[in-house]
């Protein structure tokens, strides 16, 4: 089954792949619902520096997204999220992670524990050049066979989207949650 979401203005998506066939039930067993991913794509109207700076550095994830998060951005490096009175629920929550790839301009890699401490789930963020902007691509994977690992995949596509969606408002316009 495959499940899309298609906004009207093209400019964002949400992908949720459910492959129920017999070769991936086996997969399943061994770590991963299902191989779900959560995928999203946004085209933001800014120079990839600066989206890459937002996304990798301290400064850039605190001026639109965390409150006093740090980050290593180099191979190995610890990426330690932080939000502080979150959304309207007022969420506050930590998590940290390990980063796996770094390349300037181009994909940020970490590792991250949406579901729970015990395992933790892989973030590729994969930033191209487009034509008066740049196209910043998300994919999540490798979430936990079991239902708190389908309750964590639902929430990070809806988590994801959101964040991309005040990633993009931020760069374009100085808008900031």
């Amino acid at each position: 089954m495959l499940y899309w979401i298609d906004p009207p203005n093209q400019s964002a998506w949400i992908q949720i792949s459910i492959d129920m066939s017999q070769n991936n039930r086996t997969q399943a067993s061994h770590g991963s619902i299902h191989n779900l991913e959560v995928k999203h794509s946004t085209y933001i109207r800014n120079d990839a520096h600066r989206i890459y700076a937002a996304l990798t550095t301290s400064e850039g994830l605190d001026s639109w997204f965390t409150t006093g998060s740090k980050v290593n951005a180099a191979p190995g490096g610890e990426i330690h999220f932080r939000w502080v009175n979150w959304g309207p629920d007022h969420i506050t929550a930590e998590d940290t992670g390990i980063v796996l790839e770094a390349i300037p301009v181009e994909r940020f890699t970490f590792q991250w524990h949406p579901d729970t401490p015990d395992y933790a789930t892989t973030v590729e963020i994969n930033i191209a050049s487009a034509e008066d902007g740049t196209i910043v691509r998300l994919r999540e994977y490798g979430f936990a066979d079991s239902e708190s690992g389908l309750d964590a995949v639902l929430n990070c596509a809806a988590g994801w989207g959101e964040a991309l969606t005040l990633l993009k408002f931020y760069l374009e316009h100085g808008v900031h949650y």
